[in-house]
């Protein structure tokens, strides 16, 4: 079974091709890069595809059997982006395609939830047998802002009390990896979230159990954060999006308690105070 992996370079791909590669043989792999060079350290096939050269993507699928289709990362053009790869998997004669959504996107609040929901309509439109993988935060979403906390003396948010069953990064790889493994995983949809969920309060006291420093959580308006995210130097949309994701989390947008992930990879998922060590070190 020939298994390939698109985004291969990028923080989700290595994870789940250093996962494959533990469980079955690395000829069998392919990583599809937009730049393959960068997958070169990966010790695995890998081929140019561009999800904006439509016409490089089947060609680049010829004999692969399952496809794992990570999500573009660029908000705005991923419904046709998708749209491309799933017209190639199709025309290259791929028997499985896994793909990664939002959790709960077919109801959920979230500013990516539509580009979501359209290519979910289009793996159903195309007849291809597929696997939806509704992956819920990342841990690492929020982790990655704790240095900049422990240095402001405050970590800031918008999401109110909502609780956040985020998971790391490497537990939806392991995810990934049990699903294309495994063909009788082909017509299942799987809302994935943490096991535990936190409010940025709880994320906060670890935090400050961790650091030894009383860090506390400071709750802004929407816009307000949106403001201060800017002050920190990031780009306009991303901070109105990381805002938004917030007040969406305030809503139970981002809690899910079915225990999905954990069935699925055979272990708990990873818990709060690990995620908060490795991001402090």
């Amino acid at each position: 079974m020939r298994i390939a992996i698109t985004g291969a370079a990028g923080q989700l791909g290595r994870l789940v091709i250093d996962g494959l590669k533990a469980r079955t043989y690395a000829a069998s792999l392919v990583a599809l890069a937009r730049s393959p060079e960068k997958a070169a350290d990966l010790g695995i096939e890998a081929r140019p595809f561009d999800y904006d050269a439509p016409a490089g993507l089947a060609p680049a699928l010829e004999g692969v059997d399952v496809l794992l289709l990570i999500s573009g990362s660029e908000i705005g053009k991923r419904g046709p982006q998708h749209r491309a790869v799933i017209e190639a998997a199709k025309a290259a004669g791929v028997g499985h395609v896994v793909y990664t959504s939002l959790l709960h996107a077919d109801e959920s609040v979230i500013s990516l939830a539509p580009e979501h929901r359209e290519t979910e309509a289009d793996l159903a439109a195309s007849g291809l047998p597929h696997t939806i993988l509704r992956n819920g935060w990342y841990a690492e979403n929020y982790t990655a802002g704790l240095p900049a906390a422990l240095e402001h003396g405050a970590l800031i948010g918008a999401a109110g009390h909502g609780r956040i069953a985020a998971a790391a990064r490497a537990d939806y790889a392991a995810a990934a990896v049990a699903v294309l493994l495994d063909p009788a995983q082909q017509g299942k949809v799987h809302e994935l979230a943490g096991d535990v969920a936190w409010t940025l309060a709880d994320l906060a006291a670890e935090l400050s159990a961790q650091s030894g420093k009383e860090i506390p959580y400071v709750d802004m308006p929407e816009a307000e954060y949106a403001k201060a995210l800017e002050g920190a130097g990031l780009p306009a949309g991303l901070a109105a999006f990381i805002a938004g994701a917030d007040a969406a989390a305030a809503q139970g947008a981002l809690f899910d308690d079915g225990g999905a992930l954990s069935a699925l990879i055979g272990r708990p998922t990873t818990p709060l105070s690990a995620s908060v060590a490795a991001a402090i070190g």
